[in-house]
Order: structure tokens, then C-alpha cells, then sequence
């Protein structure tokens, strides 16, 4: 049965991961900061959202799921032991990341919540004071105009779907219900409206897709070509 196992993947492996992830990280800077200074001096920003959305509530402990994204790959080359699963996983947030930024460009948005400092002069003391440096800290990070889709929702979703091809029936679980808060999150902290999240998630099961299918291609690939070796071995006696 599948499971995932935490293991010490030995520094070659480490080291390969952490250039990819460099790679990955510097492709995520230009999309992310370039899109939305790109979108900051363009006329006539889509509000993509409805009406409705802007009586949802901020609910500010949410900004854990929202934050709990930049721990998803610390564990990756603990988890993906072979080199080719990292590559796999690398490719499928490259492209992520392209198609975001394509998104970002192709429908300049902006958002239809009020600014932070609004929402968390609106929240009572206690609440704005524990969650309000969170709140700021992933508003900043959001930028502002890199909205359709939610690079957020859709590089998580990819990461966790990678993990889930490795994992047994609790892990998929367990990283589905962290992925569902993550896509709510988005939206309940005020930093993302309905079609970007949906349009995230759809983009990051995309991600998922490639991420682990050429592994099962390949896995089956091997198990074919080795049932054919056995049966060829067995009728030559």
C-alpha cells in the first residue's frame, strides 16, 4: 500500500532540489512581481466578482491555512525520493506559473474587498490584535492585481497532488482537507474573490495531473516491459 515516508534523501538528491526549486522560485518572481506592476498601469480592471461576494466576512483565522502554503514544500525532497519525481513536480509549477501569469495579463482584475486596514478597523479589538500582523503580512505578500487565477490556490494544489500520488488513503485525505481550507482561505482573508480560487483550483488539479502522470506512464511502462521479459524468459524453457 502507498504511503508517504519522510526519509533523509541524502545531498545529491538535496541539492538537486533545492537549484530546481531556485529555478521555480526565480520563474514565480518575475510572473508574480511582473504581472502586477503590469496590471497596476493598465486603464480599466476587471471586478470579477458578484455582488454577493462582497457581504462574505473576513474571518481572520483563516489567514493559518492562507500562510500554511509556504510549508508545503519543505518537505517535498523528503517525501519525493526519486530525482524524477522532483523534476516532475518542478515541470508542473513551471507551467502553473506561465499560464498564471498569461491569466494575470489576459484579465487585469482587481479586487472588490476593502483595503486590510478597513477590514481590520472593522473587526473587534481582541481579534484584530492577535491576527492582525498575520492579516497584514499575507496582504502584502498578495500583492495586488495578480488575481485570475490564484497563483496561490493553483501551486498548492499542484504541490499537495504531487504528495498524493505517493500516498495511501489517509494521506489524500489529509492533503485534501488541508487543500480545501487553503482554496477557502483565499477567499474568507479577503485576498482573492470566487472565480480566481475556482479558477486556481482548477488550474492546480491540472498541475497535479502532470505532475504524477508521467511517473504512472513510466511505472507502467516498466511493470509491462518486465511481464514481457518473464513470459518471453518462460516460453524460450
Amino acid at each position: 500500500m502507498k504511503q508517504l515516508r519522510f526519509i533523509w534523501p541524502g545531498w545529491p538528491h538535496l541539492r538537486h532540489f533545492l537549484a530546481l526549486w531556485a529555478a521555480v522560485t526565480s520563474e514565480f518572481v518575475i510572473v508574480f512581481f511582473g504581472g502586477d506592476f503590469v496590471t497596476a498601469h493598465r486603464p480599466g480592471r476587471l471586478h470579477a466578482f458578484l455582488p454577493f461576494e462582497l457581504s462574505i466576512p473576513l474571518v481572520p483565522s483563516m489567514v493559518i491555512a492562507y500562510m500554511s502554503i509556504y510549508m508545503i514544500w519543505v518537505p517535498a525532497p523528503f517525501l519525493l525520493h526519486e530525482r524524477r519525481q522532483v523534476n516532475r513536480l518542478g515541470l508542473a509549477l513551471a507551467l502553473v506559473i506561465l499560464i498564471s501569469g498569461i491569466g494575470f495579463l489576459a484579465f487585469p482584475a482587481e479586487l472588490g474587498f476593502p483595503p486590510m486596514s478597513v477590514d481590520l478597523a472593522r473587526l473587534n479589538p481582541g481579534s484584530a490584535n492577535r491576527w492582525g500582523t498575520w492579516l497584514r503580512l499575507a496582504d502584502l505578500l498578495n500583492l495586488d492585481y495578480d488575481l485570475i487565477p490564484s497563483l496561490h490556490v493553483a501551486m498548492f494544489v499542484t504541490t499537495a497532488g504531487a504528495y498524493a500520488g505517493q500516498s495511501g488513503g489517509v494521506g489524500r485525505v489529509v492533503l485534501g482537507l488541508w487543500a480545501s481550507a487553503v482554496v477557502a482561505s483565499t477567499v474568507l482573508t479577503h485576498q482573492h474573490h470566487l472565480i480566481d480560487a475556482v479558477a486556481g483550483l482548477a488550474l492546480g488539479l491540472g498541475g497535479a495531473r502532470i505532475a504524477v502522470q508521467g511517473l504512472h506512464n513510466r511505472d507502467a511502462i516498466i511493470v509491462d516491459s518486465t511481464a514481457r521479459r518473464v513470459q518471453s524468459a518462460g516460453s524460450s524453457q
